[in-house]
């Protein structure tokens, strides 16, 4: 009698703790997905602010081109990082 009990008990909490989780998987994928979103916005971004440098370094033409290519590396690899930082 007491063991039969004891099973609904804890049929009825798993099934509790199964409704949360499912609860809160959809909020943490939406989540997620704006993370994503934001950390592909801010890499896009980043292209062109890496292009605009490196026509403004060619522009002003006081560097080399292997400098205004290394310049625009850096640029879209700063903004890699923040992107990283965003996204996890």
């Amino acid at each position: 009698m007491i063991r039969k009990q004891c099973l609904k008990t804890l049929a009825a909490l798993f099934l509790v703790a199964a409704g949360v989780q499912s609860v809160s998987l959809p909020a943490y994928a939406t989540e997620q997905g704006e993370q994503r979103r934001e950390a592909r916005d801010t890499r896009q971004d980043g292209r062109s602010t890496a292009r605009q440098t490196k026509d403004d370094c060619r522009k002003s033409s006081d560097k080399t081109n292997a400098d205004c290519r290394q310049e625009k590396r850096s640029t879209k690899q700063d903004t890699r990082r923040t992107a990283r930082d965003i996204k996890y």
